[in-house]
């Protein structure tokens, strides 16, 4: 199994970035979780930054489509990140991160290198430098409520987990909360949300993690 993840993490260390040329159309749901508030003010996003906001999960779930002519209709993949410094500051330097990736063990061999090619398109910079790949079971489930989604479950096997909620009036401190991060990879849509829990149990980042509370969530969908 190592040999496997070595070999596919070296193809797509190869491809990676050159992949959303080659793509065919692909589309499905998408799952965020960060260190730092997400959804905040920017008086408590400027005390945040440099200090937290340099760890984050990234979850695609895969409704429909292609990748480099591999069907991937269902399957999911996960990318762990911890960065050098607050992503989505202007004024850090959260390069180079280091990420862990886990893909859905349903997959085939074939799958799981186009996941992997998948999620380095998406990603872009935060997923350059991948220093471990596994394969695990993926829950990935998201609720609609009324007109938008924004409860979600993702468990990337034993490596790391997602829980969200919707955002309430409990939740704006100030009265000048915004969207002040957008979303770290491409999406058609989005909400921000509380992350009940944002885990990460695994080893290669150098650092685990399990915080609760922070409004350093997104819930969405995504169409390439």
């Amino acid at each position: 199994m190592r040999s496997l993840m070595m070999a596919l993490l070296t193809l797509a260390g190869i491809a990676g970035f050159s992949e959303s040329a080659h793509a065919q159309q692909i589309l499905g749901d998408y799952v965020e979780a960060r260190n730092a508030d997400v959804y905040t003010g920017p008086c408590f996003a400027n005390a945040e930054a440099g200090f937290v906001g340099d760890q984050a999960i990234l979850a695609w779930r895969i409704q429909r489509g292609s990748w480099g002519g591999v069907r991937l209709d269902g399957l999911s993949v996960v990318g762990v990140v911890k960065a050098r410094a607050t992503l989505g500051d202007p004024q850090g330097k959260p390069y180079p991160a280091k990420a862990v990736l886990v893909v859905d063990e349903r997959a085939s061999p074939e799958q799981r290198h186009a996941l992997l090619r998948f999620a380095q398109a998406m990603a872009g910079e935060l997923f350059r430098n991948v220093v471990r790949v596994v394969a695990a079971s993926i829950r990935f489930d998201i609720w609609e409520e009324g007109e938008q989604a924004t409860r979600a479950i993702v468990r990337a096997g034993e490596w790391a987990r997602i829980e969200t909620r919707p955002l309430n009036k409990w939740d704006h401190i100030c009265g000048n909360e915004e969207v002040f991060y957008p979303p770290l990879a491409p999406v058609q849509h989005a909400m921000p949300a509380v992350a009940v829990l944002n885990q990460f149990r695994g080893d290669g980042l150098g650092v685990t993690w399990t915080i609760s509370g922070k409004r350093g969530a997104f819930v969405g969908h995504f169409a390439q």
